[in-house]
């Protein structure tokens, strides 16, 4: 069946409201790829499949070309918007789900353009569904958090590093590594310890708390950095 006018016009409608929906979902979280760029490429992939197809029909004249080979760029040429939308902030990456739903978005303009309205509605609600429902079950479940080094400093050569490691996940911080060096003075004699530790730190985690709580295990100096 030919692509008639009218088809283009109503394809690219839901183009656009397809578009528009994640993309307000991506807007009300304030994220850097939002309503409009989300519009733009659920917008263009409908258009481009649309002529894909419509070159496959009208200029071979028997409707045997590939309709493939326009979408089969798009699916790639989109990793480099996705890629803009990703931003690393210390030892965080943000972005990832926000890039996810664009490289989702062209998929579902794409077959929006192809005619298989039943495929991207379908796409449509699910990843409604993994943005807005499964986003708080996630947070719920596993709570996020921020990659920090933890440095704490001891005045005392021995300390009890397994009753600080519980300490420190009794506030539901996640040890990822740790590493422990011997403090040395200019006269050659050992002055302390100092324990690094790479760990996940909750957005909840009363921080100012878990340092009074070091403190009264026999911590001097409690630091969190963003680099080693």
């Amino acid at each position: 069946m030919n692509i008639t006018e009218m088809d283009i016009i109503i394809r690219l409608g839901i183009g656009f409201l397809a578009g528009a929906v994640i993309g307000l979902e991506r807007a009300s979280r304030h994220q850097v790829a939002g309503l409009r760029t989300h519009i733009l490429i659920t917008l263009g992939a409908t258009l481009l499949m649309i002529l894909s197809i419509w070159l496959s029909q009208q200029v071979t004249g028997d409707g045997k070309g590939d309709p493939g080979r326009i979408a089969a760029q798009v699916v790639s040429g989109i990793g480099f918007l996705g890629a803009g939308a990703i931003i690393r902030l210390g030892n965080n990456i943000k972005g990832l789900t926000t890039a996810a739903s664009l490289w989702l978005t062209a998929g579902i303009g794409l077959a929006i353009g192809a005619g298989l309205f039943i495929a991207a509605i379908a796409t449509e609600v699910l990843a409604l569904i993994s943005l807005m429902v499964l986003g708080q079950v996630e947070k719920y479940v596993f709570p996020s958090e921020r990659n920090k080094f933890l440095e704490l400093t001891f005045k005392n050569n021995v300390i009890d590093t397994q009753r600080i490691l519980n300490t420190i996940t009794s506030f539901g911080i996640r040890v990822q590594s740790t590493d422990l060096n011997q403090i040395t003075g200019k006269s050659g004699k050992d002055k302390g310890a100092r324990l690094r530790l790479f760990v996940g730190i909750p957005f909840t985690t009363d921080i100012a708390k878990l340092a009074r709580t070091l403190k009264d295990n026999g911590v001097d100096r409690v630091e969190i950095k963003e680099k080693y």
